[in-house]
């Protein structure tokens, strides 16, 4: 297992205004913000959160999940 120490989140835009942002890593973890610093600020409080929760359910962040980029076809 290796050591998680950062998270990554993405940041979309929404056409109404604000940012929807979600953690690939951490399934179900999902939020939004207003503009980018409420959005980042979301992020935030909850990933403390979905961390609490797995470490009080005794379960590791670290979810096996497997990441890889792959070239866009010509």
């Amino acid at each position: 297992m290796r050591d998680v120490t950062e998270i990554e989140f993405v940041f979309e835009p929404q056409a109404e205004g604000g940012y929807y942002v979600y953690a690939p890593d951490l399934p179900g973890l999902h939020t939004q913000g207003d503009d980018l610093d409420d959005a980042t600020a979301n992020a935030r409080e909850a990933l403390a959160l979905y961390v609490e929760t797995l470490r009080d359910d005794g379960r590791a962040i670290d979810q096996g999940i497997i990441r890889r980029t792959l070239p866009i076809p010509a």
